[in-house]
């Protein structure tokens, strides 16, 4: 057991892993567990009380093993449920992620903002709560996508890209009023920052579109601390359907600096 601090991140699959990117970008010295419950993903089509039993069990028998000093909650579908749990099991920083509503709000010139999240996101009162308090003024179109978040993964696994159906999942997102346009998309997925060229290359005109990725590990520094020395800690993942198989997801895994895959948690 080494030293450094323990990081775990964890996702319904592998958009998650634009979280890690940005943590262990600023980070590097600390050893990480990326947990991907891809036996149940998608977590949108989950009953609430399923769906909170179900981190909860996963988390747990991730944290048996590894002992983190901080749990990334990068899911959104997850963070509106199972933060208060989580808090209430662990006396460590846990840190989830919410749509950035209220950087969107300050953002927008044209007053027109779009949310695109899963279905279960949208439906939150997280959500509408977010909307209240930060965005009065604003128009917010919410978008619940069906499909995006697996056309990442399946993009991610090397199956193709498929850009009328992304086409077809953004399309809402784009909202002309008053001679006014949506001019910012807020990432409520963060499955759907690995798409973010296609979006941009798709998008009708351009928007400024909100990645999560970079706030949460700004707030990760906050709740444990800044680099502490030079050298890297250990990243090693961990997925409850398995260890990928899929060439093109080895290949962008090692690219992340993943060498070690850890028994599947629950499946």
């Amino acid at each position: 057991m080494s030293g450094r601090q323990k990081i775990l991140v964890f996702d319904s699959g592998l958009g998650g892993l634009t979280v890690y990117r940005a943590i262990r970008a600023i980070r590097p010295d600390a050893d990480y567990l990326y947990l991907g419950d891809d036996a149940l993903f998608p977590y949108g089509a989950l009953a609430p009380d399923v769906l909170t039993a179900r981190v909860d069990q996963v988390i747990a028998e991730a944290m048996a093993d590894f002992a983190a000093d901080c749990i990334v909650i990068a899911c959104n579908t997850a963070s509106t449920l199972v933060l208060p749990s989580l808090r209430a099991r662990y006396s460590i920083p846990i840190v989830g992620t919410v749509p950035a509503i209220k950087p969107a709000a300050a953002m927008t010139r044209s007053g027109l903002i779009s949310v695109l999240a899963t279905p279960g996101t949208v439906s939150r009162d997280y959500t509408q709560d977010l909307i209240r308090d930060f965005a009065a003024g604003v128009a917010v179109t919410l978008v619940g996508s069906k499909a995006l978040a697996g056309l990442a993964e399946r993009a991610l696994r090397g199956e193709g890209l498929d850009r009328e159906a992304i086409m077809a999942e953004i399309a809402p997102c784009f909202v002309e009023r008053d001679d006014r346009r949506t001019d910012v998309v807020v990432l409520a997925c963060t499955h759907y920052p690995l798409l973010i060229d296609a979006l941009r290359d798709l998008a009708p005109w351009p928007v400024e579109w909100i990645d999560p990725a970079p706030a949460i590990a700004r707030r990760v520094v906050q709740v444990i601390g800044e680099r502490r020395d030079r050298g890297e800690g250990e990243p090693v993942a961990s997925f409850t359907a398995g260890e990928p198989r899929e060439t093109a997801l080895r290949s962008a895994l090692d690219r992340d600096g993943f060498r070690a895959f850890a028994g599947a948690a629950a499946r």
